[in-house]
């Protein structure tokens, strides 16, 4: 079926979890779960959740601009074809999104702004231990809580002093993944080094598609391009099984990377967003009743230009769409404002503009579904963070 097994005695066989390895416990209560997904590389909002109502989206998206196909939302918003599992979950009011949604970063550099997103610090390089980390360490004062990152090397938003295990699928990082991502940020402004990187890099997205690679899993090349929905759907469902085990971790992260569409955007993005959506499908029925206890949010460094670039793509951006699902969310609209596509809307006459910080969605997360209280969150969860109203009500 996949590169690995799902055997659960296969599985705890190889580990050594701290939740694996203490005896379960009969009197701990129901346990609530978060999970974050990082969606590395800087995915399109516009592309995630078409605002196919907005008067200027044509015009303004140009050849990437979506018609009837995108799954439709409400009056003003769809969603990507590929997400049906997602759409699926929406008009079963257990998916929304925050479609102008930023960190307090504006540099468009993929080095600070996923230290920012992952640190949730107010600015680059002002900590070294992830706000996901500081959490488990504020909970952890009313009982030990347990949490646990997917992927072959913890996120940085896992790591700190809060014990946190990690699980891979048993694939090594693919380190030159990661290279054009470096080398665009490099040569972001340079007139003559930046379009002749974006040149091969279109080559080598037509490459992938025709099935010389496919979408990346938690810095993993997780299998060719026609398998990467299977492999993902059966990450979700190992995710889902250490979640609900007796005992289990009850908060996660989990990387999905690929996203960093300057070139060819359309086939990239197909790809990349049906790995997701087959992330939290597998993450959904493997949870089973637990589900209603769990809450799911889906974050990206940054979004991207509004306008395509020359070769198919997007630049880095500001404004990017975030994703709430889950069985304990509160059915409604998008959270946050829309603040349009309008010319003298956008931010700096290129952006999706930043109307909503993205640590207010997550205080707000953390507030409703985990109980922390707003000190922990103002102070510790994300330092200096006082004057970020908790965006609460959304659980």
């Amino acid at each position: 079926m996949t590169a690995f097994s799902l055997n659960r005695r296969a599985l705890a066989a190889g580990l050594a979890l701290p939740f694996l390895a203490r005896a379960a416990d009969a009197a701990l209560p129901p346990n609530r779960k978060f999970v974050v997904v990082i969606c590395r590389g800087g995915m399109d909002g516009l592309s995630v959740a078409p605002p196919v109502g907005d008067p200027d989206y044509r015009a303004l998206r140009g050849p990437l601009a979506m018609g009837d196909e995108a799954l439709k939302l409400d009056g003003t918003f769809a969603l990507h074809p590929q997400l049906a599992s997602i759409h699926a979950l929406a008009k079963a009011g257990q998916a929304r999104i925050a479609p102008a949604v930023a960190s307090p970063d504006r540099a468009r550099s993929h080095f600070e702004a996923q230290d920012v997103l992952e640190t949730g610090a107010g600015g680059v390089y002002a900590t070294s231990s992830g706000w996901l980390n500081r959490a488990v360490g504020a909970l952890s004062a009313a009982g030990r809580v347990e949490a646990i990152s997917v992927g072959a090397t913890a996120p940085l938003i896992l790591r700190g002093p809060a014990p946190a295990a990690s699980w891979s699928p048993g694939r090594a990082v693919d380190t030159a993944a990661r290279l054009p991502t470096l080398l665009q940020d490099l040569y972001r402004d340079d007139p003559l080094l930046g379009p002749a990187l974006a040149r091969g890099l279109a080559t080598e997205t037509m490459a992938q598609e025709t099935g010389a690679g496919g979408p990346q899993m938690g810095g993993l090349r997780a299998a060719p391009a026609g398998q990467g929905r299977e492999v993902a759907r059966a990450m979700g469902e190992a995710l889902a099984g250490f979640l609900k085990a007796p005992g289990g971790p009850q908060l996660a992260a989990v990387s999905v990377d690929g996203f960093d569409s300057h070139a060819n955007q359309t086939g990239l993005l197909n790809n990349r967003l049906a790995a997701l959506d087959a992330l939290v499908d597998g993450l959904h029925t493997g949870l089973g009743p637990a589900w209603k206890d769990t809450v799911v949010l889906a974050v990206t460094e940054f979004g991207r230009t509004a306008r395509a670039n020359g070769t198919g793509g997007t630049d880095h951006g500001t404004g990017a769409t975030a994703l709430v699902l889950g069985g304990a969310l509160k059915p409604g609209g998008i959270i946050g404002d829309w603040p349009t596509l309008r010319p003298q809307a956008l931010f700096e006459n290129r952006d999706v503009y930043p109307a909503l910080d993205l640590r207010s969605l997550e205080k707000g997360l953390l507030a409703d579904h985990l109980g922390l209280e707003r000190r922990a969150l103002d102070a510790a969860v994300f330092p200096d963070s006082a004057g970020v109203q908790a965006l609460t009500g959304l659980v």
